[in-house]
């Protein structure tokens, strides 16, 4: 059984000068985390249906949320809000407790603060993917 303390957000926060891969970081802090999968459907219900609606499968979409402690100098949570604030994209993965990665380019589209005056300050960020989400089984 899966434990959700061992999934962990990562981003992109480099690139390897040897190989030209990407280096990923934790999100430090992170605590939860939910990958989003939808699809939309196509009706192609016809008179030979028997009566049932019949579909076809049409554009997927996928965003990751995910929320945690707010520690500002943590390298991947920098990374993320620079990606914020200029509007660009940032390679993201969500590895899960049996090492299986899901992985694929993404923009901020929300990234609330939340500093309660007498509790730790928060952070919690939605991730909306664009383009595909590749699953990576270990």
């Amino acid at each position: 059984m899966a434990k959700g303390v061992d999934f962990v957000i990562k981003v992109q926060t480099g690139v390897d000068e040897t190989t030209g891969d990407p280096i990923f970081t934790i999100v430090g802090g992170q605590r939860g985390a939910t990958l989003n999968r939808s699809a939309e459907t196509i009706d192609i219900t016809t008179k030979s249906s028997s009566g049932w609606r019949e579909n076809e499968a049409s554009i997927r979409e996928w965003s990751i949320e995910a929320d945690g402690l707010l520690i500002e100098d943590d390298t991947a949570y920098t990374e993320l809000e620079n990606c914020y604030m200029n509007g660009t994209k940032s390679l993201v993965e969500l590895v899960t407790a049996a090492g299986n990665t899901y992985e694929g380019e993404a923009l901020i589209t929300d990234f609330p603060i939340e500093a309660p005056y007498d509790d730790a300050a928060t952070y919690s960020v939605t991730l909306q993917g664009t383009g595909p989400l590749t699953k990576t089984a270990v």
